[in-house]
This record gives structure tokens, sequence and C-alpha cells, in this order.
């Protein structure tokens, strides 16, 4: 049974990175931070949701083996409190009768004390757990120490049932262990969320968030507590990992979290930067990678992920391979030279003229009495490709690819080519935002980042108009519209939906938009073989836009 009541309480919040499937590393990870919690004096410590499992842990989590292991990792912390240390509140998966659910289990005096299961189950965008889990039922408080402890989980709170029931059944504290991944517009949606179940309950709310890359999920962690008079308490960093000691007091009007302190968040640009290096470290990291290796052309897109790989893994483990052709510039070759240098990453340049002209000659029987074209301007694209899969191959590395959100869209890629590789940094980022991200990083780099500071791209990489040199003088905007013009389209068209006639009333160009659109829907089998990449917008190919390739509808402006 728990003790006495009392009118203050040392609650522990853990900000960290589990790993999908570690079920052994995570509950060591969840001991490190009960004992740094237990130093401190607190009487309890909250984790994020499926923090034994790691999140999301997908179809991973149908696996009885899976379920039982998770199982026994709850059990093995719940003997662990015994020691009269802190009390655990922690998240896994939870296997009760036939039904599978999202738990969280409070873990106190050697025992599973209490188990609550999540209701609200999303299935929209990223997510998919009303095919893996079963809904709990309205859950009512938790029992601890004469306190009263709201758990709702996540998704719980997004909807105002499951705190309305809460309060009702006489909660006194929402504590809100959370599995929310990185979006641009994140931070005022989880804020307005938090703050309407605080009017509403007139409870203080802590949300504790994850930390860490899960494939194309980045978590950002961000936690935060509000008072019940909606005043923010604590706000944890964000992309940054925290176990922190908040002091709770019972006052006449009920329980309120002592000010501590407020990180500033990064937002924006910096935040779409920091998402992009965390997402990029920890797919190298917890799949077990030496290191990158990445065609370096001289141009913005492959610049700014160096740069990315640099603060991500340091320049130790990145190799930059330049793959010159008689299409590529002096310019090219020193404005890659010269980002090199300033990354301080390993540089080598392979000529790729033997490789082409060979494929050239092992197809020219076959392509007689053909005229020249993208065909051949391929071939310099998938011999690259070809080259840096080989590296990899022998020395282990990944292949980073480098390109962006509009050239996907757009189907501005090639094949086998330059979308060869593992990771892609740049896969939620539209060519606009690329330019912008390359002007911050030469003067802003994050916290966490292992490059050097200051400068890394020269101005003529950022400036110089973009081009993927396959023949003489060729610039993208021979293919493309002009990328500011381009990705408002595409915004319009990938994030928002929006009907063509609609967008092109917003002052473009009809017949552009519907060439856009166009080049939009033949793209969807070229984007459902790219590798997999951070995301960044609230939309992004793969997760969240699930097309299909075959697919005949088309619009009308």
């Amino acid at each position: 049974m728990s003790s006495a009541p009392v009118d203050q309480l040392l609650i522990a919040f853990a900000q960290l990175n589990p790993i999908v499937g570690d079920v052994a590393g995570n509950l060591e990870k969840a001991r490190a931070a009960r004992s740094l919690a237990a130093e401190q004096g607190a009487d309890l410590i909250l984790f994020t949701e499926l923090f034994i499992s790691g999140y999301p842990p997908e179809d991973l989590v149908l696996k009885p083996a899976f379920q039982a292991a998770c199982r026994r990792a709850v059990e093995m912390l719940a003997a662990d409190t015994i020691d009269g240390g802190p009390a655990v509140l922690i998240g896994s998966p939870w296997v009760d009768g036939d039904k599978l659910h999202n738990a969280v289990a409070l873990l106190e005096e050697g025992r599973i004390a209490t188990l609550r299961y999540k209701v609200d189950l999303p299935n929209y965008g990223t997510f998919d757990e009303k095919r893996i889990f079963a809904a709990g039922p309205m859950p009512g408080p938790i029992p601890f120490k004469g306190v009263r402890l709201g758990v709702p989980v996540c998704e719980d709170i997004w909807t105002p049932d499951v705190v309305e029931c809460l309060s009702e059944t006489g909660a006194e504290i929402l504590l809100v262990p959370n599995g929310s991944p990185y979006r641009r517009t994140v931070y005022d949606e989880r804020m307005n969320i938090a703050v309407a179940r605080v009017v509403e309950s007139g409870l203080p709310l802590a949300y504790i968030n994850q930390l860490g890359g899960q494939d194309e999920l980045v978590f950002d962690g961000g936690s935060f507590v509000l008072n019940a008079d909606r005043s923010l308490a604590i706000q944890f960093p964000n992309f940054q990992e925290r176990v922190r000691i908040t002091r709770w007091e019972r006052w006449a009007d009920g329980w309120r979290c002592e000010e501590g302190a407020r990180a500033p968040l990064l937002t924006g640009d910096e935040a779409d930067y920091a998402a992009c290096v965390m997402g990029l470290r920890d797919y190298v990291e917890k799949n077990r990678f030496p290191g990158v290796v990445l065609g370096l052309s001289g141009g913005v897109d492959s610049a700014l992920v160096a740069a990315m790989a640099v603060d991500a893994l340091g320049a130790a483990r990145v190799h930059c391979v330049m793959l010159p052709y008689r299409f590529t510039s002096n310019e090219s070759l020193s404005d890659a030279s010269a980002v090199a240098e300033a990354l301080g990453c390993r540089y080598d340049i392979v000529p790729i003229a033997e490789a082409v002209e060979g494929l050239e000659a092992c197809l020219k029987p076959l392509f007689a009495g053909t005229e020249r074209g993208i065909t051949e301007e391929n071939l310099q694209s998938r011999a690259r490709g070809t080259i840096l899969m080989s590296v990899s191959n022998k020395f282990g590395s990944m292949v980073v690819t480098t390109g962006n959100k509009s050239e996907m869209s757009a189907g501005y890629a090639t094949l086998y080519g330059d979308m060869n590789g593992g990771y892609n940094p740049l896969k939620d980022l539209y060519k606009t935002q690329v330019f912008r991200l390359c002007h911050l990083r030469n003067v802003w780099k994050p916290a966490e980042a292992l490059g050097p500071d200051g400068r890394v791209m020269p101005d003529n990489v950022i400036i110089k108009p973009p081009t993927a040199e396959l023949r003489e003088n060729q610039k993208d905007q021979d293919s493309l519209p002009p990328y500011e013009v381009l990705d408002a389209i595409l915004e319009g068209l990938v994030e928002k939906e929006l009907p063509v006639a609609e967008i092109a009333a917003q002052g473009f160009d009809a017949a552009l938009v519907a060439r856009v659109e166009r080049m939009l829907n033949l793209a969807e089998y070229k984007r459902r073989q790219a590798a997999p990449g951070v995301k960044i917008t609230p939309r992004n190919f793969g997760r969240d836009r699930r097309y299909p390739i075959t697919n005949r509808f088309r619009e009308t402006a």
C-alpha cells in the first residue's frame, strides 16, 4: 500500500532517447535515470510513452516474443523499486487477456501496482495505432502517496473526454507521457491543446515527450509543465536529453509545481536544422553504421547535407566524394573542395568518365539510330550512384542522399542514381528552405553539433544557379519553374491538398499549376523507392502522404 498522504511531491521527468526494439538497453536507461532521480530525493519518475519498447514499435509489437520481453523488463524494473527509491511510471506494450494495449505502469514497493491503458488511439498521418493496439477503458486516477494522479497517454489529451473523466473522478495532477514527433507547427499545437485541458479541468498538467530519431520521425522533447492557472512552470529544451526534478506542493486550491528552468526552444529554421541533424545522427548510430559517404557536387544540397553529417557525427565519420565528368565545371570542383576543407572531412575525387563511356559503349548497339538525350544524361547519375554504393559496400559507411522535396515532388531525380542511398536528411525540405538553412548554418549551429563554428559554405555555393551538370550549360530552371514559384505551388498541392484552380486563383499561371500537379503525380513511383528521411513538414512523403502509384485521376484548372 502507498504511504500516508503528503503535501509535497518531488517528481522527476525523463526526456530521453530510447531505441525501438532495444528492450534491455531501454531498461538500463530507465534504471540509470531512476538512480539519478533517487540521488535528488525524487518520490516518482515519469518516462515517456512506450519507453520500454521504444516508440513507435509498429508491427514489431505484434510479436509474442517481443511482448514477453517488454513485460519481463517492466517486472524487473518493478522489482528494483523494493529499494525504497522513487516509484516509476513507465510506458510499455501490455497484453491483457487477448488484447494488446499501449499501457502505463506504476511500479512501487517491488511490484506492478497499477496499469492504465491508452484510450484514444491515433490513426492519421504518421500514426497507425488502431491496427496494433486495443483501446483501453476510460481511466480513473492512480493513487500514489495519497495523491490522485491522472495519467492520460499522449493522444488522450487531444480531445476533452479522457481528461474530463479523470477530473470528474478526482484526479489532482495530470501527468502525460508522450511520443509526439516533430513537425514545424508542433509547438503551438501542443501548447494550445495542453492549455485547453488545463482550463477545462482546472488541473496542473505535465507534458513529457520522447526524444530522438526513429526512421523518418524525430521526437524533439520540449517537455513542459503548466500550472492550473495556465502559467508555464517548467520548460525543457528541445533536441536535448534531460532528467529533471520538479517540486510540487499542495495548496488550498490544489497542487502547484514550483517554477523552475524555462529553456528557450529552437523554432523555425533552427528547429528544422536541429531535427535533420538528430534524425541523421540517430539513424546512423542506432543502425550501427561506422559513418557516412556522400557525393559532394559543389552544389547547395550536397553542401548542406555534408554540414548536417559533420554536425551529426563529427568530421572523422564523414567521407565526401566529388565525381566529376566533362560537364563538371571548375567552379563546382573548387566549391566542393572548399566545403570539405571548411568542414574538415575526408574528400576524394573519383572521375567517372571511364564508367560513363563504358556504359555508353555497352548500350551503343541497342541505342543505334536514336538521339542522345535524358537517357545518356542519367548514365552519369547512375555511374555516380554505383560508385558511392561501392564505397559503402567496401567500407561499411552508409550513403546519404542529397535530393530535396522540390526535386522529389517534380521527379527531378534519377532512380538508381542520385536517389541511391540509405537516408536523406533533406527529404522533407523544399529547395527554398535548403537555401535558408545554408545561410543559417554559416552563422549558427545546434548546441549538440559536432561540426566547426562559423562559415562552412562559401557564398558561391549558395548564390550560383542550381544545376545537375548533366549537359553543357544546364540549369535546373531549364526543366523546372523558379524554385520560389515551384515551392509555393507544391506547398498548396502537397501540404494543403488545394485544388489546382484554387492555387491558380492565388495568382499562379493555371497551365503551370496543372503542369506541376502532373509532375507530382507521375513521380509517385520514384518516391515510393526513395530513401527514408526526416519528417519536417505537416505532410511528408511516405508516412503522411500515401498516394497510389497507379492513378489516373487528374485535375483540370
